[in-house]
């Protein structure tokens, strides 16, 4: 067997120990979770349900146009499974997905942040954020039905570039679909199955976020000691080491890209 079929070999073992075990365990346990949710147990939440929501999207512009700057850069983001490689069995195999990481289960990817400052500062202020990042999904790019790994959180997909028809850029969880628009949330539970699609000609882009979920006490109190336990299994900690891979590799293109743009000094006699 050669180096690349044992490589691959052991990342199939590696995701079924992750997502087999590991998985059937944290959700027998979240069902405990929709009893002490103060916010019930659905698909899709209303934004008016959170506080921080108006706030959030009341500085849009100012988030897409770090977006923007970004964006330049494009083909030297990383695919969403070039961070998390175990997610390519459910998710996506191809380049049609890119990501620009600002958090990682609580964990800051320094150098994305500078880059970004007023969005991780707007971020910072919303209660209990764990992820976030860029989603870019290029056109044609469907990410085929799966789950998200824990209940424990919720997720605020937040629109910054909706190409239209909006309509054919759309997401269903269960069975409820929805399209995203610039400057708005969508929040929903992505513990109930899900997919998207971008069918149009455009990327479509959102600020995706995953906050903990509200909870009553106890449940509030061992359900951010799961998400510390998680934080600390292999899973996360490799997305961690590539994420900051790939933000060292995306500084180095910058910084090569700014001296070329400079300008050549001029050497006069005297």
């Amino acid at each position: 067997m050669n180096k690349i079929s044992l490589s691959l070999l052991q990342e199939r073992v590696r995701w079924l120990i992750l997502h087999g075990i590991g998985a059937k365990l944290l959700w027998k346990f979240e069902k405990i979770i929709p009893r002490y949710c103060l916010l019930g147990d659905k698909p899709f939440f209303e934004r008016e349900q959170f506080k921080w929501v108006p706030q959030l999207e009341s500085n849009w512009e100012i988030v897409r146009k770090e977006l923007d700057e970004i964006l330049q850069y494009r083909d030297h983001l990383p695919n969403f499974q070039d961070i998390s490689p175990d997610q390519i069995y459910r998710t996506s195999k191809d380049d049609m997905w890119k990501t620009y990481f600002l958090l990682g289960y609580g964990k800051k990817a320094e150098n994305n942040c500078k880059l970004c400052p007023e969005t991780t500062r707007i971020l910072e202020q919303i209660p209990g954020v764990k992820t976030a990042f860029f989603s870019i999904l290029l056109p044609g790019k469907h990410i085929p039905e799966h789950r998200g790994p824990y209940k424990g959180v919720i997720r605020c997909l937040f629109g910054l570039r909706v190409p239209e028809p909006r309509e054919k850029c759309r997401i269903r969880v269960a069975n409820e679909v929805r399209h995203w628009e610039e400057g708005k949330c969508m929040i929903f539970d992505d513990s109930f199955l899900h997919e998207a699609w971008n069918e149009t000609d455009g990327i479509r882009v959102v600020l995706f976020i995953d906050f903990v979920r509200p909870l009553r006490f106890p449940m509030n109190i061992v359900n951010k000691l799961v998400i510390k336990i998680i934080a600390m299994t292999p899973f996360v900690q490799d997305a961690n080491r590539n994420q900051k891979y790939w933000d060292e590799r995306l500084e180095r293109v910058m910084s090569q890209q700014a001296k070329q743009q400079q300008p050549e000094k001029v050497l006069t006699s005297k």
